[in-house]
């Protein structure tokens, strides 16, 4: 869940247009994929959303997991979800 997004400098653009586009406090975010190289880019949804986020820009944002509760001033980042090799071979 959203918590927060934050400026990394006055006037920030890019933490604004994610604002703009609904990363706002309370709204359930969701890390789908991550790219081959790096990481990057990350696959983000929000709602029914998705949007393809530098880790730069993803950076910006503070995430609460849902079912805890804020520590103090404290923030909680969740690292991307990595990709689980096929270990059963095929589906067929």
């Amino acid at each position: 869940m959203v918590e927060s997004v934050e400026d990394q400098a006055p006037n920030d653009a890019i933490a604004r247009r994610l604002r703009e586009l609904g990363f706002v406090k309370g709204e359930r975010v969701e890390v789908m994929a991550a790219g081959p190289i790096s990481a990057e880019p990350l696959l983000i949804q929000i709602g029914f959303t998705r949007f393809a986020l530098r880790r730069s820009e993803a950076a910006r944002i503070r995430i609460q997991p849902i079912g805890s509760q804020p520590i103090g001033s404290e923030t909680v980042r969740n690292e991307p979800v990595q990709s689980q090799p096929d270990a059963g071979g095929s589906d067929a």
